[in-house]
This record gives structure tokens, C-alpha cells and sequence, in this order.
């Protein structure tokens, strides 16, 4: 009998791997195996010979091989369920498959439950998004207890990524639905909706129907459905003004829950004119979103148990008392980066979110005096940067000036250069000549007045004075060439090319403002004016996408290099950037009657940076904002 009585564990790491071999004999094969050490190790015993160069093989899985109740299973099971699947087996542990079929078997045997589809995604709901399930349901049911006969209403005010799709499925599932009809204003995010229900294993045996998929013919009312579609495609109208036919199901089902996705383009008429007035008609359609003149939910043919609304922006419908505190769960920028610092432990599910940047500059007057004007007699964007002509022979009204800004940007203008020396460590950062931002940002967006002045900054880019900018690839996002919508992207992508390696300045208008995401992007130039905090913010936002590399060796499947922790937004107008956050965060914090309060807490709960450049070899005049001057940096809530 032993008399240790406190043995320690031993060490066990059961773990299901999977890795693709160069030779092109194996192409579109994976091996899956098992080991008790970890991946790395196990498969690199299996090419004992040291050859030159990158290892002969990727590792594309590394999975424990356990179940919650602790019993261990091994690649048997896993050969076992993809044979059973009828994936090709030409050889011992190789299979013809994908990562995602592998994935899928392991969760089927982990769980227990076969799942008709491959689902291979079993995340759970984060804090936030528990929460707005939490309280809608508890609206919901308080609602109805009290108002028998009437359709409650509730919106989830919740900034891009915080997983609305997913987390109103989870609403859906723990409410009991089994019919929901998606009405978007942007039908471009349909794909969303559809992986998010057909991936994760929570919502096994639903059915998603769409315009371009299934349709309700092929349904099986049995089951639970989500209907997707946008306004246009549901509340349009034949010829004769009726319904349309294929669209009658739609209105004669009483669904369990109705919601309204990018709700806040409801309410942007006056703002997509605002943010695309320098476009074609059908760019702005793009942006008002599909079937506006067919929203009303008064007169709406359909009917509902609940109504649930998302939106990033709804700032109109909350001035307006449209929604009450207790009908609106928030999830702002604010909230974002404060769950990023206290998480505790690994993995931080908020780490990749980049924190976002506002750097202003004061032009000295060398630049900006030749215009002034405007409601606030300041420094007109639009002035400064109009454009007359068009494609190659567009060109700035005032192009000496605009020349010099180019040469301050990368600290080449020498009217500056003397008082940049005396300054020393304490000069403004320039984005292309400070080495803290010239390594990170090698692709920017610069947001203009017009098409016209899109071309006349390439124009002017490619002169020979600006040698400096021919490292750096131009796509011209403005007019009705570069594409309306989405369509506008795959010339920007193809120009990045392989973003590690290349530099690109994306100019536009009004493109690719509002419903993309490009990982690349860190920094946006606001170059033009905006009169609402909807459309500077969407814009801004654009920025914010966390760009991520997920295995970067080939040898660490679940390991992810964070590439983008910062990101910024330069704003050569310091007054009107210091105006737009304050109606960002007036608007945004509407419990708190004192403005100077709610823009002092909305600056203090995210670290906002303000570093003002030069006007005649001093700061700017410094203007407070509730006491902080514009021309101090404020980091973390402290001024510095």
C-alpha cells in the first residue's frame, strides 16, 4: 500500500491533431491523429529527417480529446465519424477532408448528439450579450404580464462586434420562438445571419430562408425557421399595388418575434445624404438602406408577438423618446474597451478590439488662413479640398496649399522645420513621419469632399514632388466606376494585395463608409466636413475591424497574433472633432442632464488622446472641454 497520500496528477494532455502535408501527392488530405503530448511535438516525431527551409507539414487542428465528464475518446472515434460521413479514407489516419469536417466530428462525439449539419462552432455567449438576453426577455414577459394584447418593443443599441446575430438567436432559443423574420435595411449582411444559425451547434435542426436559398415551400414547419429578407424584398409592391405573390406567406404568418436589423438607417435619410452627397443617387440609396419608403410599422402588413430592434447609431430614436431606459440595452465603444481591461485570465475574448485614437491638428496659418469661414468662421474642409474637373484631369483649387499639407503630414514642410527642432520629443506626431505611426499605418482611408478631389489627391499624389507617396498603392473609391455598395471593395482589397508587405491610400467620398470591414485599415483622415456624429463616427468605426493572424507558424492552430492594438483617426478641424464627440457622447448618455459631465465621463471612460499640432512654433490655443484642454493628452482618464 503506498504512503504518499498527496500524489501529484501525472501530466496527461489528450489531444485530437490534424495537419496537411506539402507534398503535392497529398493535396486536400489531412492526417488526424492523437497524442498525449502536444501537436507540435507529435507530428514533428514523424518527420524525424531535419531538412532546410519551413517544415514540411501545417498543423490545421489541435483539439482536446476529452469530454466534460472526463472520459477520453481518440482518432478512432474521429476516423470512425468521418467514415461514417463518407469522406474518402485512402490511406491509415489520411483523410479527404476539411478542418471544419474534423471539427464537427469531434463535437458530435464530445457532445453526444449528431448533428445533421457540419457545425463546428460551440462558443459561448459573452457577459454582455447574456445580459441583453437577460433584459430583453425580462421586458418582454414584464410587458406582456401588464399589457395583454399589445406588441412589445425593445432595442439593443450596441456597437459593430458586439455579436448581435448570434446573440438574438440566443434571444430567440431561450424565449421559445420558432418563427422569426429578419427585415433588414442592409441586405448586404444576410451571410451573417445565415453562418451564425447554420455553424453553431446550438441552433441544430433551424432553418434559414432567404430570397436566394431556401424557400418556405421547402420548409419544414416542424422545426424552427428565421426568415430573412430587407423591405424592399418583402414589403414591395406588384404593379397592381398589391403584395407581391411569392411574398403573401410573409404576410399571412404570425411570427413570434419581428426584427429590424441596422434599424438606425431608418433614420437616416437626412444622414446618408449628409455622408453621400458628393455621389451618384444609387450610392445614396445604398446607404438610406433598402425599402425606407416602405417602413412604417403602423401600416406595416405584418404582424408580430415581439419586436426587437439593432442598431450601432440610433441616436435619433433615443433623443426622440422613441425607446424608454427600460427598453433599450446599450453596448458602446465605452463599454467595449472597459471589458477589455478588466477581463480576467486567458483568453481575453475583447483582446483584438483595437483602441481607437483621436488625433486633431491645428494647420499653422501659413496653410489654413487662406480659407476661413463657414458657421463657425474656422478651417473649411470642404473649401480647402474642392476639386474641379474629373479622372486624371481633376485638380485642387487650391492645390499650393493642399501640396503643403501633403509636405506637413510627413514632416517635410519647411515652415515647420525649425520650430519641430526646437521642439524636440515634445512635436506633434505626423502620421508619415513620426516613427511610432509610420510602421502601423501602412494602409489609411482619406475621407473627402467630393469624387473630384478623390481624383485630384491621386493626381497630386503621383507628381514627381511627392516621391514619398509612390511607395504607397492609390485606389480611388468615388464615382459610379469604382462600384455602388460592397462592389466598391475587391479593387481596394486587390490593391493591398498582401497587406504585411504593401502600403495603399484608399481616397473616398462616401464609399465604403458605412457596411465593410477591412482588417488592414488603422487610420482614417477626415478630411471633410460632417454635420452629424452618425455619419463621423460610422466613418471613423471603419477602422476599428481587429486584424488577427491565427496560426502564424503552421504549428499552433489555436495561437493568434493581435497585428492591430491601436487605431487612429487624424482630424485636421480640432474644433469640430472636439464638437462631434461632444454630441457623440451627449447623445449617447441620456441619463445625464449636464453635457459638460457627459463629455468629460464619455473622454475619461476611453483614454481619448488629443496631441494638437503647431501654430507659429507654439500649441494651439488650448480650449477646454469641462476643464480638460484641447491641447493637453489625455490617456487613461488622466491628463498628462
Amino acid at each position: 500500500m503506498s504512503k504518499t497520500f498527496f500524489p501529484q496528477r501525472p501530466e496527461a494532455n489528450p489531444t485530437i491533431y490534424a495537419y496537411e502535408d506539402s507534398n503535392p501527392a497529398y493535396k486536400g488530405l489531412l492526417k488526424v491523429g492523437f497524442t498525449n503530448l502536444d501537436a507540435q511535438t507529435r507530428v514533428a516525431q514523424q518527420y524525424p529527417v531535419l531538412r532546410p527551409g519551413e517544415p514540411p507539414y501545417r498543423i490545421v487542428l489541435e483539439e482536446p480529446a476529452m469530454r466534460n465528464d472526463g472520459t477520453v475518446f481518440s482518432d478512432h472515434d474521429v476516423h470512425r465519424f468521418l467514415r461514417k460521413k463518407g469522406l474518402r479514407n485512402p490511406n491509415g489516419e489520411w483523410f479527404e477532408c476539411t478542418v471544419e469536417d474534423v471539427k464537427s466530428a469531434i463535437l458530435t462525439i464530445k457532445s453526444g448528439v449528431w448533428f445533421e449539419e457540419n457545425r463546428t462552432l460551440d462558443f459561448p455567449m459573452r457577459p454582455e450579450q447574456q445580459a441583453a438576453v437577460e433584459k430583453t426577455i425580462a421586458y418582454f414577459r414584464s410587458f406582456k404580464e401588464e399589457n395583454p394584447g399589445k406588441t412589445p418593443h425593445f432595442l439593443w443599441n450596441a456597437k459593430m462586434r458586439f455579436g448581435k446575430t448570434f446573440a438574438a438567436y440566443q434571444l430567440a432559443k431561450a424565449m421559445g420562438w420558432r418563427k422569426i423574420l429578419v427585415l433588414t435595411f442592409k441586405p448586404a449582411v444576410q451571410s451573417a445571419w445565415e453562418e451564425d444559425l447554420m455553424t453553431h451547434v446550438d441552433f441544430s435542426g433551424w432553418q434559414f430562408l432567404s430570397r436566394n436559398g431556401s424557400s418556405m415551400e421547402v420548409a419544414d414547419t416542424s422545426r424552427p425557421l428565421v426568415c430573412f429578407g430587407s423591405f424592399q424584398d418583402f414589403l414591395g409592391k406588384n404593379e397592381a399595388g398589391g403584395i407581391k405573390a411569392r411574398n403573401e406567406w410573409v404576410h399571412t404568418t404570425n411570427w413570434d418575434c419581428v426584427i429590424l436589423d441596422e434599424y438606425h438607417y431608418g433614420a437616416w435619410r437626412e444622414n446618408a445624404k449628409d455622408l453621400f452627397d458628393a455621389e451618384e443617387k444609387r450610392e445614396v440609396q445604398f446607404a438610406a438602406g433598402a425599402g425606407l419608403e416602405w417602413f412604417d410599422e403602423e401600416i406595416m402588413p405584418i404582424t408580430t408577438d415581439h419586436y426587437l430592434y439593432l442598431s450601432g447609431t440610433p441616436f435619433r430614436a433615443i433623443a426622440s423618446g422613441e425607446f424608454i431606459e427600460e427598453q433599450i440595452y446599450n453596448w458602446t465603444y465605452s463599454d467595449e474597451q472597459r471589458a477589455k481591461a478588466e477581463w480576467k485570465g486567458e483568453p481575453n475574448p475583447y483582446a483584438a478590439l483595437p483602441r481607437m485614437v483621436l488625433l486633431t491638428y491645428q494647420l499653422p496659418p501659413s496653410i489654413q488662413d487662406v480659407i476661413k469661414g463657414g458657421e463657425f468662421d474656422e478651417f473649411d474642409l470642404n473649401e480647402f479640398f474642392k476639386a474641379e474637373g474629373e479622372g486624371g484631369q481633376a485638380i485642387f483649387r487650391h492645390m499650393n496649399e493642399v501640396q503643403k499639407w501633403l509636405d506637413l503630414i510627413r514632416g517635410s514642410y519647411l515652415a515647420t522645420t525649425v520650430d519641430n527642432l526646437k521642439l524636440g520629443a515634445q512635436k506633434p506626431p505626423m502620421p508619415f513621419s513620426d516613427v511610432r505611426l509610420l510602421g502601423v499605418l501602412n494602409h489609411t482611408f482619406w475621407f473627402l469632399p467630393s469624387v473630384a478631389a478623390c481624383h485630384a489627391m491621386a493626381n497630386l499624389l503621383g507628381q514627381p514632388q511627392n516621391r514619398f507617396y509612390h511607395e504607397y498603392r492609390i485606389v480611388v473609391a468615388a464615382g459610379s466606376a469604382a462600384g455602388i455598395g460592397v462592389d466598391a471593395l475587391p479593387p481596394v482589397l486587390d490593391t493591398m494585395e498582401n497587406p504585411l508587405k504593401t502600403k495603399s491610400i484608399t481616397l473616398s467620398c462616401g464609399k465604403l463608409t458605412t457596411g465593410v470591414s477591412v482588417k488592414p485599415w488603422t487610420g482614417i483622415f477626415m478630411l471633410r466636413n460632417s454635420s452629424s456624429p452618425e455619419t463621423y463616427f460610422q466613418a471613423a468605426f471603419r477602422v476599428q475591424t481587429p486584424w488577427t493572424i491565427k496560426n502564424p507558424d503552421n504549428l499552433s492552430p489555436n495561437k493568434e497574433v493581435i497585428l492591430k492594438n491601436e487605431c487612429y483617426i487624424f482630424d485636421f478641424a480640432p474644433d469640430r472633432a472636439l464638437r462631434q464627440i461632444a454630441d457623440y457622447s451627449c447623445r449617447l448618455n441620456v441619463n445625464e442632464d449636464n453635457p459638460e459631465k457627459k463629455v468629460a465621463e464619455f473622454i475619461k471612460e476611453n483614454g481619448l488622446s488629443f496631441p494638437i499640432g503647431q501654430e507659429d512654433g507654439e500649441y494651439a490655443k488650448a480650449f477646454g472641454v469641462s476643464g480638460i484642454p484641447a491641447a493637453a493628452i489625455v490617456v487613461d482618464g488622466a491628463v498628462v
